[in-house]
């Protein structure tokens, strides 16, 4: 393995391909004209946080590594128990559960021993800890950050930032002082909460999105930066610059658990035999062995359904890259209407209600397989590269192959394959 190479990841949470244009993104729009775009860069499913970052550490599919969602049945004691994966706590109810996290290597575990790994996230807990959960590596989250082993990094080593746009500039400053110029991982990984936090409680095309978007940009501009002054002084660094998913349009909601209450199953879910993991735009549904047959039979009434899309069951859910074991028996996709919002952005789309969470209606969601939520992007930089357009269809899970080949690691066994745009791959 070649350690004087080096592999940085920046993601802006959220941030749709669509959006980067001269005129929204001025210093993505000159990355991008510099280095190479992938044109056709794919979500994963469920296109939200929490799986992206697991797709992303191991280079897999949802049903390859595990970690079904935002929200993630559980079969607990015989029934389903439904659960927050933002949680700091989820990881220990996952491994009581199942005996594990991640069902693959992440790609902390792989730089273990050559270079090491460290993560800056402004995310959830879950999704940052899902980068790296069985602490390989560091993770640094203003919820807990943790060393090689678990063990926890406290006090001014810590990771303390705000859970907004400032948290977010913070943490990139201290990451490109840090990081990327003193400790000098073989992996390093910056998770920006924005432009995705700001889209949640604000509409597509607002005032508030397009300063989100600056904002995020400044981050991206003090990472390229330092990145250039690195190789200016000789060294090796390959740089991805990217999102994870994108973001549609609240136009309404519906309580799906309410529905299957109207369709007859109330004592099935009261019981732990059926349940819905709400996943945005999106739903997961589980049943025990029970309640399997009860659950099938409601999908017919559901298909028709103003709020529901398409319904996916086995060879659906295997084509969509997710698992059909430990419970889950199929996945909504929520419908769309083509009208406008008041920033000119089409459609809106039906979002799943989540217990205790308000519905931001005309703010922004994601989590299924619409379009719009489904286009993140991806840039591929490295000096020597020739500028241009990859146009064949990349995915998130292309991003650890990418990483590991270029520093010279094993990617054996991933779903991606490294992204060939100039950069060295083996």
């Amino acid at each position: 393995m070649t350690t004087t190479r080096r592999a940085v990841f920046v993601c802006c949470d959220g941030l749709g391909r669509d959006w980067i244009t001269a005129e929204r993104t001025p210093i993505l729009d000159e990355i991008r004209a510099c280095s190479v775009w992938c044109a056709d860069h794919r979500a994963v499913f469920p296109s939200v946080t929490r799986t992206s970052a697991a797709s992303v550490a191991t280079g897999t599919v949802a049903a390859r590594h595990g970690l079904h969602g935002n929200r993630m049945g559980l079969i607990e004691e015989g029934k389903i128990v439904v659960r927050d994966v933002g949680k700091p706590d989820f990881r220990a109810h996952m491994r009581r559960a199942t005996g594990r996290t991640l069902l693959v290597p992440t790609m902390a575990e792989r730089v273990a021993a050559a270079g090491g790994f460290v993560a800056f996230s402004n995310v959830s807990p879950g999704a940052a800890y899902f980068l790296d959960p069985e602490h390989f590596g560091h993770v640094y989250h203003r919820a807990g950050s943790f060393a090689p082993g678990g063990r926890p990094i406290e006090g001014p080593a810590a990771l303390e930032v705000s859970h907004d746009l400032d948290g977010d500039w913070t943490m990139t400053q201290r990451f490109c002082a840090e990081i990327l110029q003193e400790r000098r991982p073989t992996l390093s990984v910056l998770w920006l909460a924005n432009p995705d936090l700001t889209l949640h409680g604000n509409p597509l095309g607002s005032p508030a999105h397009l300063e989100a978007l600056r904002l995020a940009e400044r981050c991206v501009r003090e990472v390229f930066q330092t990145v250039e002054r690195l190789r200016r002084a000789g060294e090796e660094v390959l740089l991805l610059i990217g999102s994870d998913h994108g973001q549609e349009t609240i136009g309404d909601s519906i309580d799906l658990e309410a529905w299957l209450v109207s369709q007859g199953l109330a004592t099935l879910l009261e019981a732990g035999d059926v349940a819905v993991a709400g996943q945005g735009t999106a739903a997961l549904l589980y049943a025990t062995d029970h309640g399997h047959s009860a659950l099938v039979g409601s999908l017919a009434a559901m298909r028709p359904q103003p709020w529901a899309d398409e319904i996916m069951t086995r060879t659906g859910l295997e084509r969509l890259g997710h698992a059909t074991a430990g419970g889950v028996v199929a996945a909504v996709n929520t419908a769309r209407r083509d009208d406008t919002n008041p920033h000119g952005v089409a459609g809106k789309r039906w979002t799943v209600a989540e217990p205790g969470k308000p519905i931001a209606v005309g703010c922004g969601q994601h989590g299924g397989w619409g379009f719009d939520e489904t286009r993140p992007f991806l840039i591929v930089n490295k000096p020597g590269m020739n500028p241009g357009m990859i146009g064949e269809a990349t995915s998130l899970v292309d991003i650890a192959p990418t990483m590991l080949a270029f520093v010279g690691a094993s990617f054996a066994g991933m779903d991606g394959q490294p992204i060939d745009g100039g950069v060295v791959c083996v």
